[in-house]
C-alpha cells in the first residue's frame, strides 16, 4: 500500500482521483482549506487533512507530507483574483516542492493545463495571464528540482464521462476537451509507472487506452 498526499483535495479532479487510489488499496491523505468540504472527501475513502496551503509554511507543509510516498498537487487558486493567483499556483505550488523534498517524498507530480509554458501567449490584460505565467513559473521550478517529478497537461476540463481513452500531444487545431474523470485516471495511473517520472505529458480525451498513450 501507498500513501498519497494530495493538494486540493475537493477539486473535481482530486475527488475523482482518491476515490480510483482509494479504490486501488491506497492511503489517500487529501488536504483542504475549508473543514466543511471533509465530509466530500471522506466519502471518496480519503483521509480529509485541513491545511491552508496558501499561507502554510514550507515547515508546516514538510510536516503534514511526511510518510506519505508521493504527493499530488491539484489545487488551484480558482482565478478572477491574480494576487491570489500567484500566491497558490506559483509560491504555494512551489513551497509545496521544497516541502517534498525536506520530508523526503519523491514522487511528486503536478496537474498543469495544455500549453503551459513560460511562451504560453496569453496577452497580460487578458483574466487568463495570471494563471499561465503562476503555472509557468511552478512547473519549471519542479522541473529544476531533485524529485522525482511528472507533470499532466490535460486539456480544457469537462465533466464528462471518462472514457479511459485519451491522445497524448494532440495536435493543433483539434479538440482539446480532457474529462476531469480521464484526468484522474492519467493522474492514478503516472503514479503506478516510475518510468514516467521526468516527464511532461499533455493529453486530452482520445482514442488510446492510458496504460497504451503513455508509453514512451
Amino acid at each position: 500500500m501507498t500513501r498519497i498526499a494530495i493538494i486540493g483535495g475537493h477539486g473535481k479532479v482530486a475527488l475523482h482521483l482518491s476515490a480510483l487510489l482509494t479504490e486501488e488499496g491506497h492511503s489517500v491523505t487529501s488536504f483542504i482549506r475549508n473543514p466543511d468540504h471533509a465530509a466530500d472527501v471522506a466519502a471518496t475513502g480519503a483521509v480529509p487533512s485541513v491545511l491552508d496551503v496558501e499561507n502554510a509554511t514550507t515547515a508546516a507543509l514538510a510536516e503534514a507530507l511526511k510518510g506519505h510516498d508521493a504527493v499530488v498537487w491539484s489545487a488551484g487558486a480558482g482565478g478572477g483574483n491574480p494576487a491570489r493567483t500567484y500566491a497558490v499556483d506559483r509560491d504555494a505550488a512551489i513551497r509545496s516542492m521544497d516541502a517534498a523534498a525536506e520530508a523526503n517524498v519523491g514522487r511528486y507530480v503536478m496537474v498543469s493545463y495544455l500549453g503551459a509554458s513560460k511562451d504560453h501567449g496569453v496577452p497580460e490584460d487578458h483574466s487568463f495571464f495570471a494563471y499561465a505565467e503562476a503555472k509557468a513559473a511552478a512547473d519549471e521550478y519542479l522541473r529544476g528540482t531533485g524529485l522525482a517529478w511528472t507533470i499532466l497537461g490535460p486539456g480544457a476540463l469537462t465533466d464528462k464521462p471518462g472514457t479511459g481513452l485519451i491522445d497524448v500531444d494532440p495536435a493543433p487545431g483539434g479538440s482539446r476537451e480532457t474529462s476531469r474523470s480521464n484526468t484522474a485516471s492519467v493522474a492514478a495511473a503516472v503514479l503506478d509507472l516510475p518510468e514516467t517520472a521526468g516527464r511532461t505529458i499533455e493529453f486530452c480525451d482520445g482514442t488510446l487506452p492510458i496504460a497504451a498513450a503513455l508509453q514512451p
